[in-house]
């Protein structure tokens, strides 16, 4: 997941808090926690809520902080990402990977024992298919970097889930593909108005590779393939029709971006159909949490 430029860290721990990426983790916490609520029909135990939170937070911030280590020379050749802390200057990559080890650690040892062993070795399993297959591996090497590698940024609801619950379910799994659905044209679209900065850093990004054209088509496809999955949770009674009225609504909405994208393209309207894309994911969780509660209720 990614939500914008980071603006330059004025003090130390600034600095450190920017290598989380704090508006990426931000997003992967909420969803986490959405994955939580939706996982029990009352109030989530303290415990579970407060240390799951800060856990799979602080890996994730690991995660982030990993990913700058590695592609940091790239980062210091795009607009987006060059006032970063490490293409700065202002830290290390010692001190950035001794703070991701710190972090992370206590992210896992917290899950791990105040929380579950599956929870701790789900986060695990994210944090390696983040940092490790999609940045070093996944990335500059294949344009479906962020289909295959959307895995990993799917988790977050899962994670939350088994937090709460100790297992796996079905339902937590449509959580999964709806993020996983998302994310091609949510990057892409971010990706279409970035094409120079990526194809300077030499980063195989769709339309660097196979042009604006074919990018615009797939996400067009994308968001058709996104439209469909967000309606499985009211398919199979998981959600209701608050939540059946808000997938319409909010899918419509990102298939009329999609759609003009396609037909009539514009670095603006790419642009605003990413900005629209985070808008989207914050508020479909939203509404699969107020229908959960409203379903409850009656």
């Amino acid at each position: 997941m990614t939500t914008g430029v980071q603006q330059i860290p004025v003090s130390r721990p600034q600095q450190f808090l920017a290598l989380t990426k704090p508006r990426v983790v931000s997003l992967i916490v909420f969803t986490a926690v959405i994955g939580m609520f939706l996982a029990t029909p009352g109030m989530v135990p303290l415990q579970a809520l407060v240390f799951g939170t800060l856990g799979i937070g602080l890996v994730a911030g690991a995660a982030a902080a990993v990913n700058c280590l590695v592609e940091q020379k790239v980062d210091a050749l795009m607009a987006r990402t060059r006032a970063r802390p490490l293409p700065m200057g202002q830290v290390t990559s010692l001190q950035t990977m001794l703070f991701a080890c710190v972090v992370g650690g206590a992210g896992l040892t917290m899950l791990h024992v105040l929380v579950n062993p599956l929870t701790m070795w789900l986060t695990l399993a994210t944090f390696l298919g983040y940092a490790v297959i999609y940045t070093m591996v996944l990335k500059p090497l294949t344009p479906q970097n962020i289909v295959i590698g959307g895995a990993s940024g799917a988790m977050p609801p899962v994670l939350g889930w088994a937090a709460v619950t100790g297992e796996l379910h079905a339902d937590a799994l449509l959580l999964f593909l709806i993020i996983f659905a998302w994310t091609p044209p949510h990057f892409w679209a971010l990706a279409l108005y970035r094409k120079k900065e990526y194809a300077k850093a030499g980063v195989p990004m769709l339309p660097v590779t196979h042009g604006d054209r074919f990018t615009r088509l797939h996400v067009l496809l994308y968001t058709l393939i996104l439209f469909a999955v967000s309606l499985l949770p009211f398919s199979t009674r998981m959600s209701g029709v608050i939540y059946l009225a808000a997938a319409l609504a909010l899918g419509g909405l990102f298939l009329w971006y999609a759609i003009r994208i396609y037909v009539d393209y514009s670095d603006r309207l790419a642009h605003r159909t990413f900005r629209y894309s985070i808008v989207y994911l914050s508020a479909l969780f939203a509404a699969l949490l107020l229908d959960h509660y409203f379903l409850v209720v009656i």
